[in-house]
């Protein structure tokens, strides 16, 4: 059986739980078992590399112990057992015996076990135990089918916000560029899509000994408010094979006054899609400087982002519309942004990228704190030919964005020439345009309609048409109701 179809079939033997109700708990429901199995298959390799290494999860808690054997526990005895030791007892793990047991204890105290039926839940248990997590090809395979869950959250009602499309993320890791030992920071993180594609990014070109790679995983720090997306994203991070995901933080990085972010707490990266249509708690505001101050949380997070930059720092950020043309807070935004860095390029996507869950413009801005800006380069993505928009079915893929790679440059994104795609604006025209970011490609002729006056007529001969077509039918309807 292929993991795909292994998966598959643990999806539908949970759909017959009466327990699990929709995509979100079945999703969480499948991640913290995930999350356990993948936790003993890395426990059990550490084991054999290190003579030292003991698992942060109690003896007769481990996978191996309890899940492993197809003939084990099942029924009421495996309800039991789970509801009333496995889960207390993973929710109070002390964080004292180290990084490991923090994330344990941070996944469990996030998590639900929604099913009901101890013999579908024993089904469930034997499949997950079937993948071998220590076997590279069935792992890269699960990755694949990890991405796959991932975006079945678009379908899960809101849950849909914590999924950035992989060609998304991946575009913006590589045009940032990371490197081993840069700090990089997703204050935002979701289930740790920007975090995966920079460490695929680092291991493929930087990434060429041991030091390497654990200079990189060192240099990680990411958090994310919600507890399903940060269940999630600590599954995720040890898919991609990091042992220590306790830089997965469980908080609201807004939470934090803007002030007290010192020179230590700086970061060489930010990599992220903060949340925005949404409003943040009473209070969070007042952690920000009075011309700053707005319930707007990806106006709080672009404030934030600038600040925690350090000097030639670089950033990638998912912006919605709103945070181009918008005015009050968001033009003293763009303002400070456009004073304290050099915002380079602004990525202009369709509304269609994020959909189903947003259906709204969406933009990539690029930049890096330390000097002014100067000119702002625009590049215009565009559907491919013969497709309408992006959907669930026919979602954008990072080869619709090679052009753009192409024409972005070198290191210093030298070289880059206007096109019917990019066209390049001065800082001073944005000043004078209000902070108005919203520039539309100059070099797409609008398409005619023709004359007011023609289209006026036209108009009011269909009104006509109707009209008159509307008297028929009354006239229809009556001859019929008095016979």
């Amino acid at each position: 059986m292929t993991i795909r179809t292994t998966v598959k079939s643990i999806q539908d033997t949970m759909r017959k739980d009466a327990g699990v109700d929709g995509d979100a708990q079945r999703i969480s429901q499948l991640c913290w078992m995930f999350f356990l199995k993948i936790m003993d298959d890395q426990d059990q390799q550490l084991e054999l590399l290190n003579d030292d290494y003991e698992s942060p999860v109690p003896d007769d808690l481990q996978w191996r112990n309890w899940a492993a054997d197809p003939e084990g526990p099942t029924g009421d005895r495996l309800l039991s057992f789970v509801n009333d030791d496995l889960f207390p007892r993973l929710k109070n793990l002390s964080p004292s015996a180290g990084p490991r047991a923090k994330v344990v204890q941070s996944v469990f105290d996030d998590a639900y076990q929604y099913m009901k039926s101890g013999q579908l839940m024993r089904q469930v248990i034997n499949k997950i135990s079937a993948i071998d997590f220590n076997n590279l090809s069935e792992r890269e395979h699960f990755g694949v089918i990890y991405e796959q869950i991932l975006n079945d959250l678009q379908s899960a009602g809101n849950a849909g916000e914590y999924y950035t499309p992989r060609a998304v993320t991946a575009f913006m890791a590589e045009r940032i560029d990371p490197r081993p030992g840069e700090i990089l920071f997703d204050p935002a993180c979701g289930t740790g899509g920007f975090l995966t594609c920079a460490m695929r990014h680092m291991r493929k070109h930087y990434v060429k000994r041991p030091e390497d790679e654990h200079l990189m995983q060192g240099a990680l720090r990411a958090t994310e408010k919600k507890p399903l997306p940060h269940m999630l994203c600590a599954t995720n991070m040890l898919l991609n094979d990091v042992e220590d995901a306790s830089f997965v933080r469980h908080d609201n990085t807004l939470a934090r006054p803007l002030i007290s972010w010192e020179k230590k707490d700086r970061v060489d990266i930010v990599l992220t899609n903060p949340p925005f249509g949404g409003k943040e708690e009473d209070g969070i505001e007042s952690n920000f400087p009075q011309h700053f101050r707005t319930r707007e949380t990806a106006d709080l997070f672009l404030a934030l982002i600038i600040r925690l930059l350090k000097p030639g720092g670089r950033a990638a950020v998912v912006l919605p519309d709103g945070s181009l043309f918008g005015e009050g807070v968001k033009t003293r935004l763009k303002e400070h942004l456009m004073e304290e860095c050099n915002l380079h390029t602004i990525v202009r996507l369709p509304n269609s990228v994020f959909r189903p869950y947003a259906s709204i413009g969406t933009n990539l801005l690029f930049f890096e704190k330390g000097a002014p800006t100067q000119d702002i380069w625009f590049w215009e993505h565009q559907v491919p030919e013969g497709q309408k928009a992006y959907s669930m079915t026919r979602p954008i893929r990072l080869e619709h964005l090679a052009d753009c790679a192409e024409w972005w440059g070198g290191p210093r994104r030298e070289g880059r020439q206007g096109s019917e795609r990019a066209w390049k604006v001065s800082a001073e025209e944005v000043k004078a345009r209000g902070y108005n970011l919203h520039i539309k490609n100059p070099h797409t002729v609008a398409e005619d309609h023709g004359h007011p006056e023609t289209l006026l007529e036209d108009l009011t001969n269909a009104e006509a048409e109707v009209a008159a077509l509307r008297d028929q039918l009354k006239a229809i309807l009556s001859e019929a109701l008095a016979r």
